[in-house]
């Protein structure tokens, strides 16, 4: 290994942020350069695979299952460029710092950088999980080697992801649909979704009624529920069986039906009401830890509504501008820089009364296979930043500000508060209410903890009772009869299915954003407001894994192989032999799947009963999900929409698209201009309006979907013409001439003119627009999908074609040049960005120029006109007019063939199918004319 001195150090990171983040805080004799995350990984398809192992019979795999379960790496084509780039720095650096995040991945991505790097210069690994001065400082003087225990078990954990995902996958193609796919993780999580809807399916609603009493005293209001009525307490909905509809065994309450609560109102409205018990207890409330990773995406879908997926990547935006400390942990401890730093900013804030007489530590939840390789998600370095002060926005300011709040509240002193429970007697009656007094807010000053139940949230309130003693006598204003139903189980959101997967120990949560995001991209679940709903293709999916592969979606074996994977980053096993010990052998994973696709039956396998419906059966096809059922001795069927889940599916629902299927909808009127009839029908993308009848010929009749929001049974024959009226025009544009229409699509109403499209804001009527607002809308800079109008563009790059443009996407402002982006970074506004500064953003992307046009900048050294490059022939006449000679990827010019065709079948060898076309002679990758 040679050593240089003279030459700069490089300093090499994941991501262009981080490395522009990182510069602040090196001096001149730093170069830092981003690898933009993974340089090298497995085949992504069949074209990645090398040439000399794609005859093998495990190269589909990417992994020699025969050779120590040796991986295959390639170097993706748009990593070239930057492999190229770093190989060409290093060629003047005097050592090589690898400063990648410390964690398996991050350990990986340094490994593989060596692995194909080479480098000949001193090789170091620094470490750090928060991009402060002091942080960098110290990584550098604290330097140390590549951990390869962490390296193998990353290895180990992308190595087994592949074996499961590519061997089970194909098994779902044949028996269910090609294009599913199936993992490690993400197939359990499947599971645990579909096995709730069939909790929701099998459940038995209960219905059962209550007395709510209105009371008054010294001008306080307060409400008291009836809890007992002839010493026996009256039920609730917890003492229901869900599965039944009856009440759990060995229960003894007074079921009280609507005619009962009637008779008890007037019985109890002669009454009077007496305080027989009041006890009070204090209570204190500790503040939740500070975050870590998997709290930290709960607590941000339940607080900002932003999915896991959102909250990680905004997330890694926050550590890589220096914001927050590392956002992959699993410790929920804080170092002593961060406590001195949140209770200093506790004194200046709140006072010392908030301030505890020592720091809280906190010892984790200890869930299956934790890790404590970093500390808790906290806002970085020794003086906590304000939210005000930091000059974010959107996202990235709303996810700080509450990193920031549970961090400073860890630190803060208990929530003192008082509980009342108070007993009033009317008659035979016995009620009782509740009451929460804040005495002193504590922490609740800066943080309250989200939930998932919104009546969690409303016992968190603040609930007054007045001063009330016993035997005292209180004024009943009104009694009023509250019926109750019970609820089946909750849907999971992404928050509780975060929560139920670390619990347990099922995948890593820095994991769980990518698998949440998969299952719902790949079509097995749908968002319903919060709630994860699986489709029909999730339930056939799980229901074939469950019943012949049930290990592989088994909530123990699953975290049984994480433990195992933790257990090599330990150095406690060894990887090789684990991975044997998963593929291969009468119960390894091969062996299971080869032997039980000859059992599975493909009809079967995509076809599904429901509990309560068992007169139907829901089948996954080509084209969707659908139904079958016998009518008169045949079968029938009918598509499912994609808008219906399988829980929410009645008979009522079911009959109605049969009968529509057979005996088609009844007609809402008729078009005034045609006279055909008009339809409001379900299909598979859901509702729509139909003009006309389906016939047999090529044109079919109009259909336009309903707008979001609209049910079938509310359109009348009104709504109908004017959506049948889609796309309507306007007007003429007074610049161009052209009409200026508004339409309907699958993102909402929208404006359109000339190929410009804007959307029509919500609260505006699609079918009361005029010309004028059209026009206002586009005039408005574009935003959202599409080709998005710059708010404005800022000049051309230095020595290239491209302009600098300003743009406003969903995570903010950026600047856009060519095919390269950048975010603003902190205290950058549209108002105040300057050229420079969008240059210097550029850069810092590794912005490559395009290519100029063909002969631009050269001068003509005559005047000759310089010739046109025409194509004379399609690809295909020429490949297989001469093969060879196409192999080589020639650049065929000008040359006028009068009949190609017919000349080409005359040529009997490619020398004279070449001469066809007029290549003359081979000249490296061009070919001259003949």
């Amino acid at each position: 290994m040679s050593k240089k001195t003279d030459g700069y150090k490089l300093v090499v990171v994941e991501s262009p942020t981080k490395a522009k983040t990182i510069r602040k805080f090196l001096g001149k004799d730093y170069v830092v350069e981003s690898c933009m995350g993974h340089i090298r990984d497995l085949p992504k398809s069949a074209k990645d695979i090398p040439e000399k192992v794609k005859k093998e019979k495990w190269a589909q795999l990417g992994v020699n299952v025969d050779k120590n379960f040796e991986p295959i790496y390639c170097i993706p084509r748009d990593k070239e460029k930057v492999v190229k780039n770093l190989r060409s720095k290093m060629n003047d650096a005097s050592i090589l710092y690898l400063a990648t995040d410390e964690d398996r991945e991050g350990e990986s991505i340094s490994w593989h950088l060596v692995e194909v790097l080479k480098p000949k210069i001193p090789m170091k690994r620094m470490v750090f999980h928060e991009i402060t001065k002091e942080a960098i400082d110290k990584s550098l003087r604290d330097t140390r080697e590549i951990d390869f225990n962490l390296v193998k078990a990353q290895e180990a954990r992308r190595i087994l992801d592949r074996l499961v995902g590519y061997t089970i996958s194909p098994l779902i193609w044949k028996k269910v649909a090609y294009g599913l796919s199936a993992g490690r993780v993400q197939s359990v999580a499947v599971r645990l979704i579909v096995e709730r809807e069939h909790e929701r399916i099998r459940f038995k609603k209960s219905s059962y009624w209550g007395l709510l009493a209105y009371l008054l005293k010294d001008n306080v209001h307060f409400e008291s529920r009836l809890l007992t009525y002839k010493n026996q307490r009256v039920a609730t909905g917890k003492d229901f069986d869900g599965t039944t509809g009856k009440l759990l065994a060995g229960k003894e309450v007074f079921i009280l039906e609507q005619k009962q609560a009637e008779e008890l109102q007037k019985k109890l409205n002669a009454s009077d009401f007496v305080v027989q018990e009041v006890e009070e207890k204090p209570v204190h409330r500790r503040p939740a830890a500070p975050f870590i990773t998997s709290t930290l995406q709960q607590e941000s879908n339940r607080k900002l509504g932003l999915s896991s997926r959102e909250t990680m990547q905004t997330a890694q935006k926050l550590y890589e501008q220096g914001f927050i400390t590392y956002m992959r942990t699993d410790s929920n401890s804080l170092s002593t820089e961060a406590i001195n730093a949140a209770r200093s900013c506790i004194q200046k804030k709140f006072g010392k009364d908030y301030l505890p007489p020592a720091p809280r530590t906190y010892e984790g939840k200890k869930a299956k296979g934790a890790q404590e390789a970093h500390e808790a998600i906290r806002p970085a370095g020794n003086r906590f930043v304000d939210p005000d002060e930091t000059g974010l926005s959107g996202n990235q300011l709303r996810l700080y500000e509450l990193i920031w709040k549970r961090t400073v509240a860890s630190q803060m002193v208990d929530a003192r508060q008082k509980q009342v429970s108070v007993k009033i007697q009317s008659d035979e009656a016995l009620f009782s209410a509740s009451g929460m007094t804040i005495e002193f807010p504590g922490f609740l000053r800066a943080y309250v903890e989200g939930s998932d139940d919104p009546e969690a949230e409303l016992s968190d309130r603040e609930v007054r009772l007045p001063a009330l003693k016993a035997k005292e006598k209180v004024n009943c204003e009104k009694l009023e009869p509250t019926s109750h139903e019970t609820k089946p189980p909750a849907r999971f959101t992404e928050a509780s299915l975060v929560q139920t997967m670390e619990k347990e120990g099922i995948g890593r949560p820095s994991t769980y954003a990518s698998v949440i995001g998969t299952i719902i991209d790949r079509g097995y679940v749908r968002r319903m407001a919060t709630a994860l709903a699986p489709t029909f293709t999730a339930m056939v999916v799980s229901k074939l894994l469950s019943q012949y592969l049930p290990e592989y979606v088994d909530l123990g074996f699953t975290s049984e192989m994480e433990q195992s994977l933790d257990n090599i980053a330990d150095g406690d096993l060894d990887w090789e032999k684990y991975l044997k010990s998963i593929y291969f052998g009468p119960k390894g994973l091969k062996a299971q799947v080869e032997a039980q696709e000859k059992k599975i039956d493909p009809e079967e396998a995509r076809t599904i009963k429901l509990e309560g419906l068992d007169k139907y059966a829901f089948h996954v096809g080509r084209y969707g999900a659908y139904l079958t059922a016998k009518r008169d001795g045949e079968d029938v069927s009918a598509s499912l929409p994609d808008s219906e889940s399988p829980a929410d599916l009645t008979a009522i629902v079911v009959e109605k698209l049969i009968d529509q299927k057979i005996n088609g909808a009844d007609s809402i009127g008729k078009d005034p201009k045609t006279g055909k009839p008009i339809y409001v029908l379900s299909g598979r993308y859901g509702p729509y309006v139909q003009l006309g009848e389906v016939s047999d010929e090529k044109d079919k009749p109009k259909r336009v979907s309903l707008p979001a929001g609209v049910l079938p049974e509310t359109v009348d024959l009104k709504m109908a013409l004017d959506l049948l009226s889609l796309p309507k025009v306007l007007g003429e544009h007074p610049g161009t001439g052209k009409e200026v229409k508004a339409g309907l699509g699958r993102f909402g109403p929208y404006i359109f003119h000339d190929g410009d499209y804007r959307s029509i804001p919500k609260g505006q009527s699609l079918f009361e627009i005029n010309f004028q607002q059209a026009m206002e809308l586009l005039n408005l800079p574009k935003k959202g999908r599409g080709r998005a109008a710059p708010l404005k563009v800022l000049g051309k790059f230095p020595g290239a074609e491209d302009e600098l443009q300003l743009m406003n996407g969903p995570y903010g402002l950026y600047v856009k040049c060519g095919k390269t982006n950048a975010s603003l970074t902190e205290g950058m506004t549209a108002e105040n960005l300057t050229v420079e500064q969008a240059i210097d953003l550029i850069k810092d992307r590794g912005y490559v120029a395009s290519a100029p046009a063909k002969g631009a900048g050269k001068k003509s050294k005559t005047t000759k006109k310089p010739e046109k490059k025409i194509e004379f022939v399609k690809v295909k006449e020429a490949s297989e007019a001469a093969p060879k000679v196409m192999a080589k990827k020639l650049v065929l010019t000008e040359k006028k063939v009068k009949n190609p065709k017919s000349d080409l079948k005359s040529a009997k060898t490619s020398k004279q199918k070449a001469q066809v076309l007029g290549v003359k002679k081979v000249v490296g990758r061009k070919s001259k004319r003949a």
